[in-house]
């Protein structure tokens, strides 16, 4: 999986603080924006944060280049109807014969038994795919074929309070562990950019008790996952 965060709002935090602030001052805009320094953005958007007013979170966004992920996972991230999505066509992008790139999850891939089932039906996959479009049957027809272990490419755009659920729901030890991957990599990377905002982003059990109850993995994420060192 190659994941990479191409564009964001400039001063992301500046922006969110400057919208906070506006909402209780009389000054104007230039003059608002002036008076923050990196000390008030900081206590204003923890402020934010702890009371829970994610509504200026709205104002900033974030865009990521993901390639190399299952259509499994894709299919999971593009249920965030609040962000926006552009994905490879499957109907107008042939996939090469030299290359029919697909993920082979770890809990079949350590089996050398199931590891080669599902290569080989793959790869089955792959001549009937073939077959279709050499007795020309149109690319958007010959994908009904395809297994949802294919790679895609995908961008997403989101704002700070759309990610902020996605990793709520999706770093979460209970999420599907390819899905788990995007989301940690993405917090990573926007964890550099607004580092105040996601500071405590991730699944609920960072700040509090889990709320799956007895479906709890009882495994709670610490700080070190929002640092980057897991």
């Amino acid at each position: 999986m190659k994941l990479k965060l191409i564009n964001y709002t400039k001063n992301p935090e500046k922006i969110v603080a400057q919208s906070a602030r506006l909402c209780y001052s009389n000054l104007g805009i230039e003059d608002l924006k002036k008076s923050l320094t990196n000390e008030s953005i900081t206590k204003l958007i923890k402020k934010i944060m702890r009371l829970g007013h994610y509504s200026v979170l709205e104002h900033i966004t974030f865009t990521f280049a993901i390639e190399g992920i299952s259509r499994v996972t894709s299919h999971q991230l593009v249920r965030h109807r609040i962000a926006s999505f552009s994905q490879q066509s499957q109907r107008y992008v042939k996939i090469s014969k030299k290359d029919f790139p697909y993920i082979i999850p770890k809990s079949i891939a350590k089996d050398d038994k199931l590891r080669k089932i599902f290569i080989d039906t793959i790869k089955g996959l792959d001549k009937i795919y073939h077959q279709f479009l050499d007795d020309n049957i149109a690319a958007e027809d010959a994908r009904y074929i395809l297994p949802q272990a294919v790679v895609t490419k995908i961008i997403i755009t989101a704002n700070a309070r759309e990610l902020l659920h996605i990793f709520k729901l999706r770093c979460c030890n209970r999420a599907q562990w390819e899905i788990r991957e995007v989301a940690k990599t993405m917090l990573k990377e926007v964890k550099d950019i607004a580092p105040t905002i996601f500071e405590n982003a991730g699944p609920p059990c960072i700040l509090g008790p889990c709320p799956e109850g007895e479906l709890t993995c009882g495994k709670p994420w610490s700080k070190k996952y929002i640092k980057g060192e897991n």
